[in-house]
């Protein structure tokens, strides 16, 4: 095994144990499109498009994936969004 390979490797196993967090948001009949766009682009710095896809996304399938990250980071939001009453969960 040579050693280019042999670091190939290492910087693999390095990436595949990291675990990914996702920040899920559900619908709820209480917000409106506008607030939980307006949610998504102060509290998960998405861009305007992306939050009218993520919204219309939980709108229609119940639960949609905003934001994938280390869990302390996603905390954060996860805290906001409660405070913002949307119903959000890591996972």
């Amino acid at each position: 095994m040579s050693w280019h390979t042999q670091q190939e490797e290492e910087v693999l196993v390095d990436t595949l144990e990291v675990e990914e967090n996702k920040l899920v948001i559900f619908n709820d009949e209480v917000n409106t499109f506008d607030h939980v766009i307006s949610c998504l682009v102060e509290i998960c710095q998405h861009e305007l498009l992306q939050a009218e896809q993520c919204t219309m996304i939980i709108h229609y399938n119940g639960k949609c994936a905003v934001k994938n990250g280390e869990y302390k980071d996603l905390e954060t939001m996860c805290t906001a969004l409660h405070d913002r009453g949307l119903t959000a969960e890591i996972h």
